[in-house]
């Protein structure tokens, strides 16, 4: 088994395919964590088991390491639990109670702990779960009214981890803004708290809820690294916190900002899942437990994602039969597999002013509805996707005039407008029925197999009508599981659509939303160039079959920086391939060249898409980003180098490659001769990149 308990010792043991995560309970009755790293026997852990303290003017040290702290006593670091009691009493003392351990067929097991506080009516049912063949754990919490009285859940959150003590610790995660988000940074962890969040009511693409944390001396392919992700796709929070005494530990789950859950009797809330693992083989090991993790227990499809062309770029708002069925025998010479109208396609929506929530096909672009366009579509050997943004409404529609007190508002302020809509309170019935009832006769009036889901608006005067005035701030957490739930009901109505996540660019994309939709789309930003940074960030937790990258035009519309055609190709085949582009002026060398990198992605799809990702970093000094892909067997890869710039003439030092067979021959397409796959790993392979903007692409194969 993974998980074991020693009762003996009071010690449980959690082992992973290549580490050990191991906690005890202590003479205190506190669940006190031990260690996390590599594999260890747990009997070793039985001496870290134990209270103290520094001084009497000190809280005892094992409150700094207790796997679930509840905010009462002597307990001053970021609370797991803060609870209000129906009597005014804030202080919670959570006590050990019961475990089970349970196995499920597919090898996944849960270790559940059961904590109850020591007066009052709550348990809080901590669960652990091991997943076959990957160093992560599951971890989330069940909390329950077992009394007859309400209970204000004032923070509740997910897990919170410890760190091993280290020499230092360095703290990596993302940043970024609209067209830049995804952005890398690290920094030293002094005594104090970091905090990550949102407040904006989704992911966001200013930050993006996941940590990873070395002793500063970690590399793409070395060293010791612990790391988390959360799957929440409201505001969320973690809180890195470093103490005196030279302990880190991490906390995360929803946002508590503003919020609160009222838990009445008999009733239970669950935390999201937030996910934890370590590796000892750098961030690169990192990132590929979290893509097979996706892959194999988060993703709600295991196929492979087609090749779209989207015509927002090249009609905006403009949108008509003819002019989209022109496009669409243009993105056929392609070789596209799916074609997907954007925004303006419904109500008056000529421009963004007007028509949001008005969900009927506008008859003057489209006099015969969408059936029209669909078939000629499907004529042309293609599926057929459409744009939408459910929850959010212009004032300037049939529907906000029809129900003004549908949206997010307080009745003594006036309602700000952001790119002129407000959002909808989908937590109303009437609401939720709303947005499912037309989705569900679009998809189901039409030959329809993926959407494009966007959110474009933050919420602001966070207020419900008809809602209790003492449960206002459980809007935050309401409005999340109520979007979780139309997807689940969409989903189920509609298996074979494919959903696309979207929210002004990257800023609804975690474990959470990704249970629901197939793909995400990282950023607005299309220049093939600055994807390859906002690329590289998600590709730290997130799967390269997940991502959509577009080939735009040769002159971006963000920076005006001209690259070629195969550039902007390479750059978008790292991910799921899209075509944004203009097709009207492409010339027909144009679309010759396009159909052929796009036959090249589909022959190495496979591996983009399912395969193991290495990003190479060696010559990242010299302006060059290199990411490679390695099938299950190591028996083909593909490698995409991009050089920025080059500089005195200088030729690229060779770059070595990863994740193949030594012994095996390797033979690289466009280079003459066969290549062992130690030479491949330890020697390299000469990149012929020159000039500014230049790329290559490489299918490497083993010969036979």
């Amino acid at each position: 088994m993974s998980i074991q308990f020693y009762s003996d010792q009071r010690l449980f043991s959690i082992a992973t395919a290549s580490s050990s995560y191991v906690f005890g309970l202590n003479d205190k009755g506190t669940i006190q964590h031990l260690y996390w790293g590599d594999p260890v026997a747990a009997a070793d852990c039985a001496p870290l088991l134990g209270s103290g303290s520094h001084s009497s003017f000190d809280a005892a040290l094992d409150r700094e390491v207790e796997e679930y702290a509840g905010w009462g006593g002597l307990s001053y670091m970021e609370p797991s639990l803060k609870v209000r009691w129906h009597d005014g009493v804030r202080d919670l003392r959570l006590v050990y109670d019961y475990y089970r351990i349970d196995a499920e067929a597919n090898g996944k097991e849960t270790l559940t702990i059961v904590l109850k506080d020591e007066s009052y009516p709550l348990e809080a049912r901590l669960t652990y779960s091991v997943l076959p063949g990957l160093d992560l754990i599951e971890r989330s919490v069940v909390l329950v009214n077992t009394g007859d009285r309400d209970i204000v859940l004032e923070s509740a959150q997910s897990a919170a981890w410890s760190l091993p003590e280290l020499p230092a610790y360095r703290l990596t995660h993302v940043t970024g803004k609209w067209s830049g988000e995804f952005q890398l940074r690290n920094t030293i962890l002094s005594e104090g708290k970091k905090v990550l969040e949102s407040r904006r009511g989704f992911t966001d693409g200013h930050a993006n809820p996941w940590f990873a944390i070395d002793d500063g001396s970690a590399s793409e392919a070395a060293g010791k690294v612990w790391f988390g992700a959360l799957g929440w796709s409201g505001n969320w929070k973690i809180a890195a916190e470093k103490t005196a005494f030279n302990r880190v530990r991490v906390t995360g789950g929803i946002n508590d900002f503003d919020s609160e859950w009222t838990l009445a009797a008999g009733e239970s809330f669950e935390t999201p899942t937030f996910v934890g693992g370590y590796s000892s083989a750098g961030f690169g090991s990192m990132s590929r437990q979290l893509h097979r993790y996706q892959y194999d227990y988060v993703s709600p499809s295991g196929e492979w994602r087609k090749v779209l062309y989207n015509s927002w770029e090249a009609t905006y708002f403009d949108v008509n039969v003819k002019d989209q069925t022109a496009l669409a025998e243009r993105a056929a010479k392609l070789g596209v597999e799916l074609f997907v109208i954007d925004d303006g396609w419904f109500g008056q929506r000529n421009h963004d002013r007007a028509g949001l929530g008005d969900w009927h096909v506008n008859p003057d672009k489209f006099p015969s509805g969408l059936g029209e366009l669909i078939g000629k579509v499907r004529e042309l050997g293609m599926d057929f996707g459409i744009w939408v943004e459910p929850e959010a409404v212009n004032p300037d529609s049939d529907l906000y005039r029809s129900h003004p007190d549908w949206v997010y508002h307080f009745p003594t302020r006036s309602r700000t407008e952001l790119r002129n809509q407000l959002v909808l309170n989908i937590s109303k019935p009437e609401v939720k029925r709303y947005i499912v009832g037309f989705m569900s006769k679009l998809l189901g009036g039409n030959d329809i197999s993926f959407v494009k889901w966007d959110m474009n608006r933050t919420i602001t005067e966070p207020g419900m009508q008809d809602h209790p005035l003492n449960r206002q701030k459980e809007l935050w957490i309401r409005h999340v599981r109520s979007l979780y739930e139309i997807w689940a009901e969409l989903r189920g109505k509609f298996p074979n659509v494919a959903f696309e996540t979207c929210a002004g660019g990257g800023s609804r994309i975690d474990l959470g939303m990704l249970r629901y939709a197939d793909q995400a789309w990282p950023s607005d930003n299309t220049d093939a160039f600055d994807r390859l940074s906002i690329q590289e960030g998600f590709s730290y937790v997130y799967a390269p079959k997940l991502m959509t990258c577009w080939v735009t035009e040769a002159v971006s519309g963000m920076n005006k920086r001209v690259t070629s055609l195969s550039y902007r190709f390479h750059s978008a085949m790292t991910g799921t391939l899209g075509i944004g582009a203009n097709l009207n002026e492409w010339s027909e060398e144009q679309i010759a060249e396009a159909a052929g990198l796009v036959a090249q992605y589909k022959a190495v799809r496979p591996l983009v898409q399912g395969g193991r990702q290495y990003r190479l970093d060696a010559l990242k000094h010299k302006g060059v980003d290199a990411v490679q892909y390695v099938g299950g067997k190591s028996e083909e890869s593909v490698l995409f180098a991009f050089l920025y710039s080059q500089k005195l003439g200088d030729r690229l030092p060779r770059l070595c490659l990863q994740g193949l067979k030594p012994d095996a021959v390797y033979e690289i397409e466009g280079v003459a001769g066969g290549h062992s796959g130690r030479a491949l790993m330890r020697i390299g392979v000469e990149l012929p990149l020159r000039g500014d903007f230049d790329s290559l692409m490489y299918p490497i194969r083993e010969r036979r």
